[in-house]
């Protein structure tokens, strides 16, 4: 197969080439990833199948990607652009740590214009005359705080990525009563195969959307934006979304949700839990449903042989959810930023 050619190019050093990533340069990705992880919280690695999925798998559909090569071929610079919703574009840039102040500013000098180009392309297909660019790094990482800077993003929020050991055979309390925490429901098709029952899915998704409606950069992101974007992560697994049922004013209702996923093998070669989002609506509110669902997903990595649980949390929450976590025996292990710039006259609104 012959691949299209980059368009736009990002406008690179002299003697650097720019490209849409191949099979081949997975190892150089994971390698990259692997790198700037190391550099600005000590430890960690990219995880190879994550990797996979964003280059060549169902993660690259909403994706435009560009690899930065340098004269002696190798590849040192990493961007991404995911339209993951209308007026909301993810950005994402990883230059080689070991490449010298003069060289990585110089590379993502091309780099981060060709971000937001890619961005505005991606919001006029959708109709729109600008989005909004947001960008994740972690706390500490001052070349890349000073790029986007330089770019006119902005710092608007902080993330505490906090994580929890879970004991074999641990066994959480149960729900209160009046709260019912249950898987989303099957249907069995003829072939001995399951699919998620649609009603639940949605249900999830709905309970979701409107739990974080007046949560900070709340916006509206489709069922099907909403479901194609977690199928992307190889640790997604369906029999990971739960639903809690409470009664409110003598009728039953979805009153919470939580969707998690698998957390690659860690050295010991032992799988972890994730928790992608939890949310409880407002009418269901200081009826235990948070800590019936933390309990569930807890008891569930427990029965699984797993031995950790981990999460990302505003350390803003208006619902004090970091307190929540702490209490129940999460701890920070690095803290992240999301800096945003708004291109055009387009606004995010609910």
């Amino acid at each position: 197969m012959v691949s299209l050619p980059l368009d736009p190019v990002p406008a690179l050093p002299d003697g650097w080439s720019a490209r849409v990533p191949t099979p081949e340069d997975l190892p150089a990705l994971v390698t990259l990833g692997t790198a700037r992880r190391t550099a600005n919280r000590g430890s960690g690695s990219a995880d190879p199948d994550a990797v996979t999925a964003e280059v060549l798998g169902r993660g690259s559909w909403t994706r435009r990607q560009a690899v930065a090569v340098d004269p002696a071929g190798r590849v040192r610079g990493w961007a991404t652009v995911h339209d993951r919703a209308a007026g909301r574009t993810v950005v994402e840039l990883t230059v080689d740590p070991d490449l010298p102040d003069p060289d990585a500013d110089a590379v993502a000098a091309g780099l981060v214009p060709w971000l937001e180009t890619v961005g505005l392309e991606y919001a006029a297909a959708r109709g729109l005359a600008g989005t909004r660019l947001d960008a994740l790094l972690d706390e500490g990482d001052e070349r890349q705080r000073r790029w986007l800077e330089a770019a006119g993003y902005a710092c608007t929020r902080t993330w505490l990525n906090m994580g929890r050991p879970v004991a074999a055979g641990e066994d959480p309390p149960g729900p209160r009563a009046g709260v019912v925490v249950r898987r989303v429901g099957v249907h069995e098709l003829p072939d001995g195969t399951t699919l998620p029952v649609a009603e639940d899915l949605q249900a999830v998704h709905r309970v979701l959307e409107e739990s974080f409606e007046d949560h900070w950069g709340s916006y509206r992101e489709s069922f099907p934006e909403f479901a194609q974007r977690l199928r992307e992560d190889p640790g997604h697994r369906w029999d990971h979304w739960w639903l809690a049922l409470v009664e409110v004013d003598g009728a039953p209702m979805a009153g919470g949700a939580l969707v998690s996923s698998v957390l690659p093998a860690d050295a010991a070669g032992v799988e972890g839990t994730y928790l992608d989002y939890i949310g409880v609506h407002r009418r269901a509110r200081g009826l235990g449903v948070a800590k019936a669902l933390l309990h569930t997903m807890i008891r569930d990595a427990a029965e699984r042989g797993r031995d950790r649980v981990a999460l990302e949390v505003d350390a803003d929450s208006p619902t004090a959810a970091d307190g929540l976590y702490r209490s129940m025996g999460w701890q920070t292990r690095y803290v992240t930023q999301s800096w945003q710039r708004d291109t055009g006259h387009y606004r995010a609104t609910r």
